[in-house]
This record gives C-alpha cells, structure tokens and sequence, in this order.
C-alpha cells in the first residue's frame, strides 16, 4: 500500500519479478519485468540517461521510482538512495526495490512480509527480485541467464532473464503483463532506447518479444528515412530492406523498402514489393498517389509502372 491524497491508503500490488541492468558495453539502463497485474509497465520500470534505473515492486511505493532517479541525478549511489527509499516507510516489510547507479552499483531489498517465495540475486552491474513466485530459485536462474546472454544486445539479455523465470515457474498466479524499458546511458530525462509495454496478454512474453522486434524494425526504418533526406539512397535502401527484412508481413514496412529500392535504382524490384504491399493492404495505393515527390522521388516512376500493369 502507499498513501495517496489526504492520507488515504491506496493498494497497488505488483507482484512479480524484474531485472534492473547497467549495459557495460554502452552505459544504457535498463528494467525488464513481468507480472499477473495489469499494466506491470506503468508501476515497476523507471529509468533516465545519466542516472540510473529503479524497479520498485510487490506492494510498491510508486514514489520510490522517480524520487530514486532523482537521488541518483544528484550524485547517489545505489546503496545510499535505497537506504534514503526505505528510511522511515511505515509499509517498508511490503517492499521490494532494484536498483542501479550510473556507476554500475546495484542493490536490492526484499521486506520480510513480502510473499514468498520472495528473493532477489544481485551481480556486477544487475539485480534480480521476485515475488510470489513458484519457487524460490527464480531470481538466481534469471541472474544465470543474464549472465550466459553476455555480449548480446541489452534488450535481448534483459529479456533472457524473464524467460529463466518463467521456465522455473514464474508468478505462481499465472501471467499477464510485461515491459522493457531501456534508457541511453546520457541525455535528456525522457529519452528512451526502448519503452515497450504488454498490457494485457496470455502470453505478455511472447508479446513483448513480438513488439520488441517490431520496433527494431521501425528504427530501422527511421534510420533509412533520415538517410533517405541526406541524400544516401544507396544506404537508406539497405535500411528500408533490413526494416522490412525484421518485421515480414507487415505491408507498410514492405511499402517503403519498395520505394527504397527504387530510389537506389532498381525500379524493377521496388514495384515488385510495393505492389506485393498494395496486395497486402490495398490502402497503400492511395497512399503511393499522395506520397510527395520530395519525400520519395521514385514514386512516380512505381506508380506508372503499377498502372501500366
């Protein structure tokens, strides 16, 4: 519980496990979690550039979240600002908290009446805590398999980690929601390598691997439209391909690597794939009609091939 306005109690239970990670090789943050609670990625993932990241869990004190990065914006260091979190919380036996400094520091606290099984496992640059789970090996099979996943992308070790604890039992309510949040090591406050949130799912897993990779697949589309604007069709073909490439069946993505490839010169393989979109989702053809000149100067020439039949 937590104190809400005027003093009244507010329940919020979050039961559910979560690794919070400083990436050596990038100085990126992160928290992956997963819970049987709707929305576990409105209440336990927080992270910011240049300070650190905070999961605050079981029945959380959601300030615990953005009064922790605060601390560590400062100058804080993981063992001081969860020690400042904790002092003086009249529910702190309900807690559960991880965290990691900009340093790299990580601690973690599990309260004596949190649920059981109730742990955590902490290691160089991580934390793992859990809650109500299974069994009480959760947290050191996901800090194994955070550590066996090293010198793959941060977000695909984040993940490995809930996957360790869903193969040793999980929630033991089951599964519902799920998130990956993931913070560049510098910035502004709000920036984000990746925010992605499973609401409400069987599988919030699943899903969020599903979405995770979907949105890989849109930077890179990004990446071949900034490259696109500067004039570098060659390399932002190859961007468009690889975006299409990372998400198959998705007809817009399909759309673009088509006018991509016609931009870079092969007009034949571009109206092959922007006509395999249209067939996909025949709205795409108004769009191929309304799309500006300067944002795809090859639409013309696809448009009166597709035409011409």
């Amino acid at each position: 519980m937590r104190s809400g306005e005027g003093g009244t109690a507010v329940i919020v239970a979050a039961v559910t496990y979560s690794i919070v990670a400083r990436d050596p090789a990038t100085g990126a943050f992160g928290v992956a979690v997963q819970s049987h609670w709707f929305g576990v990625g409105s209440i336990v993932p927080w992270v910011r550039p240049g300070a650190g990241a905070v999961a605050t869990q079981s029945i959380p004190e959601l300030r615990h979240g953005p009064e922790g990065l605060d601390a560590m914006a400062r100058g804080g260091d993981a063992e001081e600002v969860l020690r400042d979190l904790l002092a003086g919380d009249p529910s702190v036996a309900y807690r559960q908290i991880g965290i990691v400094d900009r340093m790299g520091q990580a601690r973690a606290f599990t309260g004596a009446s949190c649920i059981a099984h109730a742990g955590q496992a902490t290691g160089d640059a991580y934390t793992c805590q859990a809650n109500m789970m299974e069994r009480d090996t959760v947290p050191a099979a996901m800090a194994a398999a955070f550590e066996a996943a090293e010198g793959r992308p941060f977000g695909d070790r984040l993940l490995a980690a809930l996957d360790a604890a869903e193969a040793e039992g999980g929630d033991v309510r089951g599964r519902q929601s799920a998130a990956l949040a993931i913070a560049p090591a510098g910035g502004e406050p709000w920036e984000r390598d990746a925010d992605v949130r499973v609401e409400d799912h069987p599988d919030p897993l699943a899903e969020l691997r599903r979405l995770v990779g979907l949105r890989r697949a849109y930077v890179l589309a990004d990446t071949g439209d900034a490259l696109s604007g500067a004039g570098r069709l060659d390399e932002a073909a190859g961007a468009y391909a690889d975006a299409a490439a990372a998400a198959p069946g998705n007809a817009e993505l399909r759309f673009f690597a088509g006018l991509g490839a016609a931009q870079a010169g092969d007009l034949e393989a571009g109206v092959a794939q922007v006509r395999e979109a249209i067939e996909w989702n025949p709205r795409l053809a108004e769009l191929l009609r309304r799309v500006p000149e300067d944002m795809a100067p090859a639409a013309p020439a696809v448009r009166g091939r597709l035409e011409a039949g």
